[in-house]
């Protein structure tokens, strides 16, 4: 019995992972990975700029403001992160003929104020970036203050301390609130980790469904089930099905692995706006304390997504036994699909819902709660009990499903009926078959 359960689980996992689909599919797949996180390298091997360069061209009418300005541009230049380039330049031409040839440039004329101490004129043939004008104004605001303090008789030191922002002790009482920081990380990252979840769900549902349909069409299916019983074809499939998941999970994080240190040869600089982009949401997870939740969270995630993997292979091959053509194939899986993007879309928005009891219940139900509870877990909304929870009640599903699915699979994979597949469905489970 176990040699032909083994048999049958080997030859389907084989069929999968040889099969030119899948070697198609994951060239493909590996090639836009490292293309996405090689982006920038890529643009700019082909003509591209994919850096900030910000070229400032200072005519000095006081002779004492242009080497402040430049230490205030440097001191400042945070604002539009370590991947920016800067070139302040100094120059005696006039404003006149410079207009003329400023191209991407911009040109900044500072003159003194009898009133304001300084004055500035900012000049550009196109819009400035709302970031490098930024940098720009508040460069020059620094620049006016530490002019003004050059030429006044002003004490320095009340000064500072009067302007001065105010010591605040920030006290939260919610401690699930959070914060706008995080707010932006769960925008970025969680869709980020979720996607290949989803991809992989539907890698699942498409071999479980084209495999019995395929034995189903071509009265395969006959005599492997007058070999072995429906119930270890039934087991064959559903845990072939599940090791081909979990392979394909693998070689996904093989991808980002090989994308990540083709990266590091590549931009031996490290300033990309990817890896300073990465490198920003990395520092805000460590702020907000996410990192050091990471170990609950990941082992509470996996069990979450096998027993998902589970679910959804179990629905899936026991609605796959009723299919005996293309469009019965085709309605079977959108169910499934739908549940699967109902999922990822209230799993991307799961801080909209600020800890409503709707959506602590919609984090118990199958299906939803493989996505939905370690997004709600990561932003604080549900606790490690909840979680538990969520995977008691999913693993009681799958027992009961796998337990009342068999009967239906003994029923359904003989059954060649040109009725439609919910209809053989109905009259399955009410015996009337």
């Amino acid at each position: 019995m176990n040699k032909k359960l083994l048999f049958l689980t080997k030859n389907s996992l084989l069929k999968r992972i040889k099969s030119k689909w899948f070697i198609v599919i994951n060239i493909f797949i590996l090639l836009i990975i490292i293309g996405l996180i090689n982006i920038d390298s890529i643009i700019n091997f082909f003509g591209g700029d994919f850096s900030n360069k910000l070229e400032l061209v200072v005519i000095d009418k006081t002779n004492n403001v242009y080497d402040i300005f430049k230490t205030n541009i440097n001191n400042s230049k945070d604002i539009l992160g370590n991947d920016v380039s800067i070139e302040v330049k100094k120059t005696n031409e006039s404003e006149k003929s410079l207009k003329k040839k400023l191209d991407d440039k911009i040109l900044i004329v500072f003159n003194s104020s009898p009133t304001e101490y300084l004055e500035a004129k900012v000049i550009s043939n196109e819009k400035i970036d709302a970031l490098d004008y930024q940098l720009i104004t508040t460069s020059l605001s620094t620049t006016k203050y530490n002019y003004g303090l050059i030429n006044s008789n002003i004490n320095v030191e009340e000064l500072n301390k009067i302007s001065s922002e105010i010591k605040i002790d920030r006290v939260i009482l919610d401690k699930e609130s959070i914060d706008d920081d995080m707010n932006t990380i769960i925008g970025s990252v969680l869709p980020t980790i979720i996607l290949p979840f989803f991809m992989l769900v539907i890698f699942l549902v498409q071999m479980i469904g084209s495999e019995i349909y395929e034995e189903k069409s071509s009265r395969s299916m006959e005599i492997i089930i007058s070999n072995v019983s429906p119930k270890m074809h039934f087991i064959s499939k559903i845990i072939s099905s599940n090791i081909f998941a979990i392979i394909q999970g693998l070689l996904l994080i093989c991808y980002f692995i090989l994308g990540m240190l083709l990266k590091n040869n590549i931009d031996t600089s490290n300033t990309s706006e990817i890896t300073s982009f990465v490198t920003s949401i990395w520092t805000t997870l460590k702020t907000n304390g996410f990192i050091d939740k990471l170990y609950y969270i990941i082992p509470f995630t996996l069990i979450l997504l096998l027993l998902s993997f589970f679910a959804y292979s179990l629905v899936a091959g026991i609605l796959a036994s009723m299919v005996v053509n293309m469009e019965d194939y085709q309605q079977i899986q959108t169910p499934i699909m739908l549940i699967s993007v109902f999922s990822y879309y209230l799993a991307i928005m799961a801080g909209v819902f600020n800890g409503s009891t709707f959506i602590k219940i919609l984090s118990y139900i199958p299906f939803i709660s493989c996505l939905l509870s370690p997004a709600l877990l990561v932003i604080g909304q549900v606790n490690i009990i909840d979680v538990l929870i969520s995977i008691a009640i999913l693993l009681i599903f799958n027992i009961v499903v796998f337990k009342n699915g068999i009967n239906i699979y003994k029923r359904g994979i003989l059954n060649y009926s040109n009725e439609k597949v919910w209809t053989k469905f109905k009259k399955i489970i009410r015996n009337k078959s």
